[in-house]
């Protein structure tokens, strides 16, 4: 079942697996949540739009490359954040969640 609340989501993190017809976003924010960024990056750097560049974007911050997560944001059309990293997945997710992406 697709999450339709933030809360919703951090529920889903009990399950071994991500549920399989969840949209491509929500599964790499699954993955990065449970710990597994390589999973979610392999997921995020196949997306080719302004929400996978965004994901990307948190990931690379989260790596802790400014560099390369500065120009995932620009592609993104976002601002550099400086918001937690927990914050940015919620907003991130909570994007998803509103907009059934």
């Amino acid at each position: 079942m697709i999450p339709k609340t933030y809360l919703e989501f951090e529920k889903s993190l009990e399950l071994s697996h991500v549920p399989k017809k969840w949209s491509d976003g929500l599964k790499s924010a699954w993955y990065d949540a449970k710990g597994d960024w390589e999973a979610s990056h392999n997921i995020a750097q196949d997306m080719h739009n302004t929400l996978g560049s965004w994901i990307h974007a948190y990931l690379h911050r989260k790596e802790g490359d400014r560099f390369n997560a500065g120009y995932w944001y620009r592609l993104a059309k976002k601002e550099y954040t400086t918001i937690t990293l927990g914050e940015e997945l919620k907003v991130i997710v909570e994007y998803m969640i509103k907009n059934k992406t």
